[in-house]
């Protein structure tokens, strides 16, 4: 009978005659969303190259792990 390429084919030809008056509108918005999505893995990228390496020490079971010890706090006299 049919294949799975031509169901899927047929399926398309379906959205895109049922879907023609928001296509443009779709397209636009996909483009939005990348355009998005782009500027978000860039700033992204910039923060974790500011910033060093962005990677988390890895943990290892059973071993244990400690913290550097905390400066002391100062306390102010008014």
């Amino acid at each position: 009978m049919f294949g799975i390429s031509e169901i899927g084919v047929i399926l398309i030809v379906v959205v895109l005659v049922l879907c023609a008056k928001k296509l443009p509108e779709l397209a636009r918005s996909a483009g939005k969303s990348a355009r998005i999505l782009k500027a978000e893995a860039r700033a992204t990228k910039e923060h974790e190259n500011d910033s060093g390496s962005a990677e988390t020490p890895r943990v290892i079971p059973g071993e244990t792990v400690t913290r550097p010890p905390e400066p002391p706090e100062q306390h102010r006299t008014p």
